[in-house]
């Protein structure tokens, strides 16, 4: 019998081949395996080979994302096919089986359309005989034993598959064909001929595959690590809850929640309503799953009630000389404020009762009206809360959100309760005056009932429900000015006024209490500088000319922040002397001269007194008259009531100046121009009418008004001089601006009993009731 020969592919395989492309990944010879055939364009292709001899060249699409590919869009690389069984597939489809015989190269497309068909050139393994290769092959097998291992997604007859190949190319052809590998690289292996070569690539890839497995095992005993933990904690937590059990204890959080909100409830002295109510609540919240959103709303609803103090607060002992020496330590001067405080504790004394009225304190900014609540509260020996009000538009704000909104809680009110933990805590409600109002309501509205003592005995909160006794607090809320504090809501309030200071207390009460303070803030001792008298005096008079103090302790702040530095960096040496002269090294050129001091240089020239939310204020009127047609002109950005006041002033001066020897023509030939700086700032009011009467009048004589004389009053349209407000503010500000005669009404004489005396000295006052009166003193 002859010897067998081999023949070449080439001689088997035929020269052209009809191409189906490859979206996936490439196949490699030596493979049995199936093919599913989707296109309408490949199914033609291979009824057409199989009616000819059944070949087929197989070849990968340069992107995974062609759907139609030309014969551009294939890798020149591929592998040739015999189709061993075709099946029909309902849909339309086609399921071929296949073996994989060699590799091809593309001479040439025959044709670039369907059916794509190609000149082709096989190409054989070149290398694979040597003894390298062989240890390859063995590094190779060993190498994907230990990756099947590991990897579950490795068959049995994987593994068997690859044992029993033997040819060291398709080892690693298989290889390739099962890896884990990018299309392209699988491609680059397919196109590689030199087996050598080819079987070290592949021993690259497995050992990445083997790193990720490594990692993938490192991740898994992590996972394996922390289930087993929970499991071991489980098991605890549930032998916990036996021995819990067994000993009578709470078994979990909800039960000892339950048991914490039982036992407060038993001690709490509620009312019938509030206790039927919090029972129900709890039999509620014992009955409720904990994951249920319902748990933590009934939760926090029950937590609220059991930390308000429901509990009668004990009778009030007030030791009125703590009260007073704790009210002269914390504040300089205020007197009549310190008189009023101290008489409205010797009734809270006497009458033994908590109610009573609700107190306000108005004054400027930087008076005191805070630090004064503080004080109050420390010399009655309560806890004290503040709160703002300022900008508040939602009335929620007080009075609590209903439960039935997500993050719904009580209002300022019981919220301060629940942190001071008493029922007769001292109050502050803080800006009332500068309270909003918007579409969610009117807070100033909902503070009515908080505020009004026969109402707050039983004050329903939107959260709690429930009635609550705040008769027992002492409200004090602050304001800088009444005027924006609805009528209803000031009707329940007692008003205490704090007007600004003179420069004598400016200088009192820094030396006593803003120096300390502003010399710790900023990290330096007593000893280490020392002011004297003048230049305290300075700061406040070219500094800080204000009715409070803020900008007095910003200077001193100023002052003391520029030494911190100079000490740290020794550029000085210590203690430090402050006076006048060296005040400008630290503070700059003064904010306020002796020329911004209102003067009256000229005729037509008159200095009024005024009233504003930040303390008194001086301004001067000017008149000046032009010729041509008759008429009054009035600038300085003036309100209505302003104006009408002008009008009156230049119509009863015009009555009157015949008697006082004017040429009634003066006004028939000029028209008068009247103006109160500055320009920029709203000025409103009729307490400037006796002002504006004596500024025209001056012009009209055309005689120099005393220049120390300043005057407020209103002018009725027959001469009489009418009472104005904030007497005490104007007076302050009359003396801060070194007036030494002040012309009121009559009728606010009463008023000048309530300015102290230190305010008063210097000054001449003159009360009086008649617009001629007032002529008689103007020159």
């Amino acid at each position: 019998m002859a010897d067998k020969q081999i023949i070449p592919t080439s001689k088997v395989l035929p020269a052209k081949l009809c191409l189906i492309s490859l979206h996936g990944n490439p196949l490699f010879p030596g493979l049995l395996t199936p093919l599913m055939i989707s296109s309408q364009r490949e199914i033609d292709v291979i009824e057409k080979s199989l009616a000819a001899d059944g070949f087929i060249g197989l070849v990968l699409t340069l992107s995974g994302e062609i759907e139609e590919p030309a014969a551009g869009d294939l890798y020149r690389t591929g592998t040739a096919a015999k189709i061993i069984k075709k099946i029909n597939l309902p849909d339309g489809g086609m399921n071929i089986f296949i073996s994989t015989l060699s590799r091809f190269r593309i001479k040439r497309f025959l044709k670039r359309d369907n059916p794509i068909t190609a000149a082709v050139e096989y190409l054989e393994d070149t290398n694979y005989t040597n003894d390298e290769v062989k240890a390859l092959t063995r590094a190779l097998i060993s190498e994907m034993k230990q990756v099947s291992e590991n990897n579950p997604l490795f068959s049995e007859e994987m593994r068997l598959n690859m044992v029993n190949i033997d040819h060291p190319g398709k080892i690693a052809d298989f290889i390739t064909s099962i890896l884990n590998i990018k299309r392209q690289e699988q491609q680059k292996i397919l196109e590689t001929l030199d087996v050598h070569e080819r079987m070290m690539q592949v021993l690259i890839f497995i050992k990445k595959e083997q790193e990720l497995i490594n990692i993938q095992k490192k991740i898994q005993k992590q996972i394996n690590e922390k289930i087993s933990k929970s499991q071991r904690d489980y098991f605890l937590k549930e032998q916990l809850k036996a021995i819990k059990a067994e000993l009578g204890m709470p078994v979990d959080s909800k039960s000892s929640e339950y048991l914490r909100f039982k036992e407060a409830i038993e001690k709490s002295n509620f009312s019938e309503e509030t206790l039927e109510t919090v029972n129900q609540e709890l039999e509620k919240f014992s009955l409720m799953d904990t994951n249920s959103s319902e748990f933590i709303v009934t939760r926090n609803y029950l937590d609220t009630i059991i930390n308000l103090p429901w509990r009668e607060p004990e009778s009030e002992k007030i030791d009125m000389v703590r009260a007073k020496r704790v009210l002269d330590h914390d504040h300089y001067g205020l007197e009549d404020v310190k008189e009023r405080i101290i008489e409205y504790l010797a009734v809270r004394k006497l009458k033994k009762d908590t109610k009573g009225s609700i107190l306000c304190l108005v004054g400027p900014p930087g008076v005191g009206k805070t630090s004064v609540g503080k004080s109050i509260a420390r010399a009655m020996g309560k806890k004290f809360f503040r709160f703002s009000v300022g900008g508040m538009r939602d009335e929620a704000e007080i009075k609590g959100h209903r439960r039935t909104y997500v993050g719904a809680m009580p209002g300022k009110i019981l919220q301060g309760l629940k942190i001071v933990k008493v029922k007769n805590p001292v109050f502050m409600i803080d800006e009332i005056d500068k309270l909003g109002a918007s579409f969610q309501g009117d807070p100033s509205s909902a503070l009515l009932e908080v505020l009004d003592p026969e109402q707050n005995i039983a004050f329903r909160d939107h959260y709690l429900d429930l009635p609550f006794d705040l008769s027992n607090i002492l409200f004090i809320t602050t304001a800088n000015t009444v005027d924006t504090i609805p009528s209803p809501l000031l009707d329940r309030m007692e008003i205490i006024r704090l007007s600004g200071y003179i420069d004598e207390e400016k200088l009192a009460i820094a030396r006593k209490y803003l120096l300390p303070k502003s010399l710790e803030r900023n990290g330096l001792s007593k000893k280490a500088l020392k002011y004297d008298k003048a230049a305290l005096l300075r700061i406040a008079r070219d500094y800080a000319r204000e009715a409070g103090l803020r900008n007095y302790e910003k200077a001193l702040d100023k002052i003391h922040r520029k030494l911190a530095k100079l000490r740290v960096l020794q550029e000085i040496d210590f203690p430090v002397q402050i006076d006048k002269q060296n005040l400008v090294e630290y503070l700059g050129k003064p904010l306020f001269h002796d020329e911004g001091i209102k003067k009256i240089t000229r005729p037509g020239m008159a200095i009024g007194l005024a009233w504003t939310p930040l303390g008194g204020a001086t301004l001067i009127i000017e008149a000046v008259e032009n010729a041509g047609k008759e008429g009054f002109k009035l600038t300085g950005q003036l309100g209505d009531v302003m104006q009408e006041s002008a009008s009156i002033a230049y119509t009863y001066v015009r009555h009157i100046a015949g008697k006082l020897g004017v040429d009634r023509k003066f006004f028939e030939r000029n028209q008068i121009h009247l103006h109160i700086p500055a320009g920029a700032t709203p000025k409103d009011g009729p307490s400037a009418g006796i002002t504006m009467a004596s500024c025209l009048l001056s012009l009209a004589l055309n005689k120099k008004i005393n220049r120390s004389l300043a005057m407020t009053g209103e002018l009725s349209l027959v001469g009489d001089i009418l009472p104005i407000g904030g007497l005490k503010e104007k007076v302050i500000a009359a003396r801060r601006n070194r007036i030494k005669e002040i012309i009121i009404p009559l009728q606010n004489q009463k008023d000048l009993e309530e300015i102290p005396e230190h305010i008063k000295k210097g000054i001449r006052f003159h009360a009086l009731s008649k617009m001629e009166e007032v002529i008689d003193r103007l020159f």
